[in-house]
């Protein structure tokens, strides 16, 4: 499982709680590999940081003080030998975690309910996990007998639906608890949704309505009204729109010129939500403006709109300019409070949706070769 996807997307800024700051004391002891030293990470809004560090003693001892922790229970992670243990903590906390052999399917911990409650979630959802890529690797072997890749493939997609559908109990039966808030932002490799997307938002609003019973204050809370709303507004325009047809957009370019991505029909086109301000942008826009020199003159031509959710007018002309991007660039700089952001329910940059002629979504977040391959079938 792809350990980095943890709730990347669970996260507020939880450190602006009113409330008065205090410590928290984790400890305890892990009897597992011969890694000494363990971190602690505190996870904030889109990123997740190592705060701390401790070095476990002869008998695999710990200890950790943590100051100025909000009253309002947040997220944390230990980090032992590249595992990670989800915690909630609160002020005025004093856990203790232990663990002999594999670290997370065996940790147990005290002192904290959600904790422990994430524990027995958590511990379930990363076995089945690990299960499935098991079965993964199985299956990759091309030289797999006809019979046992069948075996495999009912294997998998039994232990797949059984993990969803526990996956979703425990969300219903732990709904008032900020452990049903981590459970929910949690998605198999390969997921995007929850459930199956159109239903995704019952389960959100579900917790959304006890959490705001359990946990009036929490900063998640908000987190989860926002994600609901996208959800929602969703759902209104795909019910406004046709089959053949994509939500439709106006933005102005780098020179107040107002384009809708309605005008392309009937050229193939890469919707592409970024940011001037991300480091990897020169390197990507590069990328695509080598696939760009090969198919906007092809038979079906090819074209870009790249919608910049940027604040910085002089910033996002200054970069379209220094990169000599060749193509459609736009923005409203709205930044993430964009209505095109919300539109097309973009939840991290870059984000991109590749259109066919007809006006029809065919692929997201597809580039590099994947996106050349699609094109030769699609500008032919």
């Amino acid at each position: 499982m792809n350990k980095l996807s943890q709730l990347c997307l669970l996260v507020a800024a939880v450190v602006c709680c009113s409330c008065q700051p205090a410590k928290v004391q984790i400890d305890g002891r892990l009897a597992a590999g011969d890694e000494k030293t363990i971190y602690l990470e505190q996870v904030s809004s889109m990123r997740q940081m190592v705060i701390d560090t401790a070095t476990l003693d002869a008998e695999g001892n710990y200890r950790f003080v943590v100051e100025q922790v909000a009253e309002s229970p947040s997220l944390y992670n230990l980090l032992y030998d590249g595992e990670r243990i989800p915690l909630f903590l609160a002020a005025g906390d004093h856990l203790t975690v232990n663990s002999v052999g594999n670290i997370v399917r065996n940790y147990t911990v005290e002192g904290s309910a959600e904790s422990e409650l994430v524990r027995e979630f958590y511990q379930q959802f990363v076995a089945g996990a690990q299960n499935l890529e098991a079965i993964a690797r199985k299956l990759s072997n091309q030289e797999l007998p006809t019979t046992e890749r069948e075996a495999l493939l009912k294997e998998y997609t039994e232990q797949y639906f059984a993990i969803r559908r526990d996956q979703l109990r425990f969300i219903a039966e732990h709904r008032a608890s900020l452990a049903a808030v981590y459970a929910i932002y949690q998605r198999l490799p390969g997921d995007q949704y929850l459930a199956d997307g159109t239903n995704d938002v019952i389960h959100y609003r579900g917790v959304a309505e006890a959490l705001a019973e359990s946990y009036p204050e929490s900063p998640y809370l908000v987190m989860l009204r926002g994600d609901i709303s996208r959800m929602e507004a969703a759902q209104r325009l795909a019910a406004e729109i046709t089959e053949s047809t994509i939500p439709d957009l106006e933005l102005s370019d780098i020179y107040g010129k107002k384009i809708r991505l309605s005008s392309l029909l009937g050229k193939v086109v890469l919707l592409d939500f970024w940011s001037a301000q991300l480091g990897n942008s020169n390197v990507l826009n590069a990328e695509l403006k080598e696939i760009y020199a090969k198919y906007c003159n092809a038979a079906t031509p090819f074209e870009v709109y790249q919608v910049a959710v940027d604040t910085s007018k002089p910033l996002w002309i200054s970069t379209v300019q220094e990169q000599q991007l060749p193509w459609i660039s736009v923005s409203d700089l709205r930044g993430e409070a964009s209505p095109a952001v919300g539109t097309y329910n973009v939840t991290k940059l870059p984000t991109s949706f590749l259109i066919n002629k007809e006006g029809s979504i065919v692929a997201r977040d597809i580039r590099g070769a994947e996106l050349e391959r699609k094109l030769q079938e699609l500008t032919r």
